[in-house]
């Protein structure tokens, strides 16, 4: 408890500035004078000054005023401006407001004969977007300050006796935290504070964010991660201007877009004057109550019909998981150009995984101002789309304080003293390690991570049981260096594998990184050169567990040297120079010179390769995490593409053929408006030269029973080989599209989706007639390979997913090569995802 008296004190002496000025405390409450109900997020603020707050949810509000004040306001949208006198001594006075309607008459309105009023002003509203809307103008930028607070309510009793969250409850309970209305404590977790410099260019699209200062509090995520760094404006854009509003991930259509009226119901309430500009005030509602729309009121000015405000809640009713409750309220202001741009933006976050558990309530204040339009920089600015300062977590003592825009309420005071306490108490520190371990599947160690620890032990028939130790290095060991090692030993094989990468940060700004990595281990034919499609982590850890002798076992040795950088934003160059020598584990041959019965064979090669490839993703936002690796964040609306050239060099330590590949891989997710959102992706290769099977390309097939988007789920592993083939995969994720409109399904939230898979291929003679018939060892014949012939392999699929919100289950049909051995024409696949 001592910790508290010194933080407490901390807070007061960096609010006071230095006997320069008087310093007055206002506090009171804002409420309705018809009703005497409390107003929500009311500002109150100093005459003639800057000075200004937000009441809470409650219209309880804090100011602290320096100088001399001698009147005071409370202002709220849909209520008439309220000033009071106030004495200008020093100390702490109560002033509560008492606001009156804000209506006035309203201006002409021509409407048809029996149409609804509001349509006539929502039609100027489009009319009148290319004027008002900042997608209009060339560039614009501002100073952007955004606060996070995250806290756990409706705790049951069962959770809330556990010991971490006890502590977290006494200490919240000892600093005046308020309960909720039914007596059960809301617990701070998690706050913070960003302060950042944000621009966008608008022909091309580009945004860049510098991040000046930013602190975070309680259970906060490591310094560097992703999480830590998208707490700016740059990936909280509320712009409703656009037709779609980005919310949660998935795509919520606005009150204002193009196609408004076949998804809303508009009510003109009244005319009020909101600041200095006189609105129409707007209901919206959907039409169809599960839909991804909004609720709540909109008001537009009456002049340019520029939205002027917005207080919207997702539909209570919407198909969405977990969520409780999403609120936004958002003001605007004009610029100098005529556009608007958000002036602030308040965002209320609920959610609940079931009716009776605990719940997760999120707040986002963003405040923006600094305005300049039209002044756009050189493109090269805005090819880093976030810039963190060195320093940028470096915060010193008092400056949040000294330059936070708005005042913290008494109650968002209090929280920030029990953050500043919660990482201190052992039994927090204790679940974060854990919470920690479940992520990133790391075990902190001072300066190193061991694992990752689901690795740490696995079974297949080649290696018996499988023992893995390994660890990496982390920022605090080297910021520009990582290091990653393992050692593996298989009991049945009685062979020890190990692998070593080691990584340099060249270059931050244009991510000039280099890599060495040395692996010697037990690989698979079918899973080689299918990185991409092992992002799905259940099929991989089947695909490698049990029997794997189909998958056609080896052990492989890789060498690789790698060089990568982006030339400008989007558009990466990666040069790669690698060595693998191959064992196959299973009978394998292939002729070295003669392709004719009794030529010289070898059953084991080598190869050397230089790899180029060009990566260009026109819209991608990455952000570099504490390990050096970069996660793209956000959905892109343009086609990533990715080509790939490698050139197999004979002769060159030893290796054993000379060959070329070529590769073309485009993806894109597409928004369909109501029809959901569809994926798709394009993989073509071409190999000119002679080689054995396993440096063709094997298909990746899926005879788990778990659905990957990136496999063919329906063909068997190593079922296919091409050295010429194209590969198309379709996914359409309906959302909630026919089956809202179901009376006795809509209520369970089910999603249809649908997803289909083609690919046409094929295999040279000369491919063929590099595998002798017999094995020329031991005689009897080899394991042969297939290939497509001039009909393509196609299978499609239909399914259900949010069954329980978190299932998915896939109906699979494979409509060509039927009669194949082993093939199976129908399929159920099951998949765990968590979405909302």
């Amino acid at each position: 408890m001592r910790l508290f008296y010194p933080l407490f004190l901390l807070l007061i002496l960096v609010s006071i500035p230095a006997a320069e000025a008087q310093r007055v405390v206002f506090s009171g409450r804002v409420t309705e004078a018809a009703t005497g109900k409390p107003i929500p997020f009311a500002s109150v603020f100093v005459r003639g000054s800057s000075q200004g707050t937000t009441a809470d949810e409650a219209g309880r509000y804090q100011l602290t005023a320096t100088g001399p004040v001698d009147t005071l306001a409370a202002s709220a949208i849909g209520f008439a401006l309220q000033k009071k006198r106030v004495a200008g001594a020093a100390g702490s006075q109560t002033i509560h407001f008492t606001l009156g309607s804000g209506s006035v008459s309203l201006g002409e309105v021509v409407v048809r004969p029996r149409e609804n009023p509001a349509y006539r002003i929502l039609r100027r509203v489009q009319q009148q977007k290319p004027r008002n809307d900042k997608r209009t103008l060339t560039a614009f930028e501002f100073d952007s300050y955004s606060r996070t607070e995250v806290a756990l309510n409706n705790l049951p009793d069962v959770v809330s006796r556990r010991k971490a969250l006890r502590q977290l409850t006494q200490v919240a309970d000892s600093l005046g935290i308020a309960r909720d209305a039914n007596g059960k404590a809301v617990v701070p977790i998690f706050a913070s504070e960003v302060l950042s410099r944000f621009y966008q260019l608008n022909d091309p699209l580009r945004r860049r964010e510098e991040v000046q200062r930013t602190q975070m509090r309680g259970a906060t995520p490591r310094e560097g991660s992703v999480v830590s760094q998208i707490m700016g404006s740059s990936f909280q854009d509320w712009d409703f201007y656009r037709n779609w509003q980005q919310l949660l991930g998935k795509d919520f259509i606005s009150p204002i877009a193009d196609g408004w009226k076949f998804t809303y119901e508009y009510e003109l309430q009244d005319s009020v004057m909101v600041g200095s500009e006189f609105c129409y005030r707007i209901g919206v509602q959907p039409r169809r109550p599960q839909d991804l729309a909004f609720v709540g009121t909109i008001w537009i000015t009456t002049d340019t019909y520029a939205l002027k405000q917005l207080d919207l809640a997702v539909s209570p009713e919407a198909n969405l998981n977990f969520i409780e409750q999403v609120r936004v309220r958002q003001e605007m202001a004009p610029t100098p150009a005529g556009q608007w741009l958000p002036r602030q933006t308040r965002v209320v976050i609920g959610i609940k995984p079931t009716k009776g558990s605990t719940g997760i309530l999120a707040r986002l204040t963003i405040i923006n101002s600094g305005f300049r339009v039209n002044e756009p920089k050189p493109l090269p600015f805005y090819d880093r789309p976030l810039e963190t300062a060195a320093d940028a977590f470096e915060v010193p003592k008092g400056f949040f304080e000294q330059h936070r825009p708005d005042t913290l309420s008494q109650q968002e005071q209090a929280t920030m003293l029990v953050l500043d306490t919660v990482r201190q108490l052992p039994a927090v520190r204790s679940v974060l390690e854990l919470a920690d371990v479940a992520v990133n599947g790391y075990y902190r160690a001072g300066k190193v991570d061991l694992g990752p620890l689901l690795a740490t032990y696995s079974f297949n028939n080649i290696e018996g049981h499988r023992l893995r130790a390994g660890f990496r290095t982390t920022p605090e060991w080297s910021r520009d260096w990582l290091l990653r090692t393992y050692l593996a030993y298989g009991t049945q094989d009685g062979r020890l594998k190990y692998g070593l990468r080691v990584q340099r940060v060249l270059d931050r700004r244009h991510w000039t990184v280099t890599n060495f990595e040395h692996r010697h281990d037990l690989d698979q034919v079918a899973l080689l050169d299918n990185d991409y499609a092992l992002d799905n982590l259940l099929f991989e850890a089947s695909a490698r567990l049990g029997n794997i002798s189909g998958s056609r076992p080896l052990m492989r040795d890789l060498t690789t040297l790698s060089l990568q950088s982006d030339l400008f934003r989007g558009f990466t160059q990666r040069v790669m120079l690698r060595h693998q020598q191959f064992q196959p584990l299973y009978p394998f041959a292939y002729y070295t010179r003669e392709f004719q019965p009794g030529a010289p064979t070898n059953d084991r090669f080598d190869l050397s390769e230089i790899v180029l490839e060009s990566r260009y993703a026109r819209d991608e936002v990455l952000v570099q995490n504490n390990q050096n690796r970069r996660t793209a964040i956000g959905l892109k609306r343009w086609p990533v593409f990715t080509v790939r050239y490698t050139l197999g060099m004979d002769r060159v330590l030893g290796s054993d053929f000379r060959y070329h590949k070529l590769n073309l891989l485009i993806g894109q997710s597409l928004r369909l408006g109501q029809l959901g959102r569809l994926d798709y992706r394009l993989d073509a290769g071409y190999i000119p030269s002679t080689v054995p099977y396993p440096v063709l390309k094997t298909h990746l097939g899926n005879q788990s029973p778990f659905y990957n988007a990136g496999a063919f789920n329906l063909m068997r592993y190593f079922e296919f080989v091409s050295d010429r083939y194209v590969a198309l995969r379709v996914e359409n994720q309906f959302d909630g599209f026919l089956l809202n409109s179901l009376p006795a399904i809509k209520q369970l939230n089910w999603r249809l989706v649908a997803t289909g898979n083609v690919l046409w291929g094929g295999v040279n003679e000369a491919n063929r007639r590099i595998i002798p018939q017999e094995d020329p060892v031991n005689g009897g014949p080899l394991p042969a390979f297939r290939s497509l012939g001039r009909l393509p392999y196609a299978e499609i699929g239909y399914g259900v997913e949010n069954i329980l919100r978190v299932a998915r289950v896939d109906f699979l049909h494979r409509l060509t090569y039927r009669n194949s051995p082993g093939a199976r024409t129908f399929g159920v696949k099951v998949s765990l995802q968590f979405k909302l």
